[in-house]
């Protein structure tokens, strides 16, 4: 069973969930940016991971506007499920940008990063990374691959919203930046089922194919759990 839910922000309670016993050997369960574990690169975040890395299922991530940078450059890149993996421990994995994975028989495109407003608050803090925001390489690492798999997948998964789906935003006049042109073009030229963001800190369905998630955690293929969207 794939599952999904949004940011995690380091906060070890969102792995006490009751619903998250669910999940098995060979479940998994995707974060939509904003992962959080790898931030202070302290003690208490290694004993978190390692407990983390005893769950049964795996835990995978895209990155977001939060994420240490840094600390996740000094990770290993390698292939898993056909597309390229940090690996940062035996269970959890960073899910690089502009890859393809298929997993449990479906097709994720995965994209993290994003513009985070309060840059210059984590900036004077000396916690902000211009990482945040991807290279035009990763764009087009991401077209590269879309076209092996012949413009379709049945899932995307970003940090940062869908065009047009920031409930927060008021004004869709203004300059749009490199990420959120890039959007616009899978929207016009790839075919998928669902696209499931974080960001927003909200839960909600925004219109069939798009999806918000904050703290709920959603079933990407209902079928294997008899139709249910969440656990």
């Amino acid at each position: 069973m794939i599952t999904i839910t949004g940011d995690t922000h380091g906060l070890p309670e969102r792995f006490d969930s009751p619903k998250l016993r669910k999940l098995k050997k060979g479940d998994s369960l995707i974060i939509c940016g904003d992962f959080g574990y790898l931030w202070n690169g302290d003690k208490q975040e290694e004993r978190i991971l390692e407990r983390l890395s005893k769950k049964k299922y795996d835990i995978l991530f895209v990155d977001g506007c939060h994420e240490n940078y840094d600390l996740l450059a000094k990770y290993p890149v390698t292939e898993w499920n056909g597309g390229k993996v940090q690996q940062i421990t035996g269970n959890i994995r960073h899910l690089m940008r502009g890859q393809v994975f298929e997993l449990e028989g479906k097709t994720l495109f995965t994209f993290g990063g994003g513009e985070s407003r309060d840059k210059q608050m984590y900036a004077d803090m000396g916690k902000w990374w211009p990482e945040e925001m991807p290279f035009l390489s990763e764009m087009s690492e991401g077209i590269q691959n879309l076209n092996r798999y012949g413009k379709k997948v049945d899932y995307i998964i970003t940090h940062s919203p869908a065009p047009r789906m920031d409930l927060n935003r008021q004004d869709y006049s203004r300059e749009k930046n490199e990420l959120e042109m890039f959007f616009e073009q899978l929207v016009k030229n790839i075919q998928f089922e669902r696209w499931f963001f974080g960001s927003l800190h909200i839960d909600r369905r925004i219109t069939g194919a798009y999806q918000s998630l904050f703290n709920e955690i959603a079933i990407a293929n209902p079928d294997a759990k008899k139709g249910k969207e969440y656990l």
